[in-house]
């Protein structure tokens, strides 16, 4: 039996500060993670791609949206 859960929507945006990304979603507690390590964008892509069913969205400087990622989990009950 597959269950149907609804898709998280998470956004990768740069800081205005240019001090990395931040990772955005109402499914995160406290609304936004911070990344500023060189590679922050593949570790925030990582970490909305472990959570089932999400939608990434990466953001460029002028608003724009430059990637999309779409993770469909597989979650069954026994």
């Amino acid at each position: 039996m597959t269950s149907t859960r609804p898709r998280q929507v998470y956004e990768i945006r740069p800081r205005r500060d240019k001090q990395g990304v931040d990772l955005i979603s109402d499914a995160l507690p406290f609304g936004c993670l911070w990344y500023g390590e060189p590679n922050a964008i593949s570790n925030a892509v990582g970490f909305a791609a472990f959570h089932m069913n999400a939608v990434i969205r990466v953001y460029d400087e002028a608003d724009k949206v430059i990637e999309t990622h779409e993770h469909v989990g597989d979650f069954r009950e026994f």
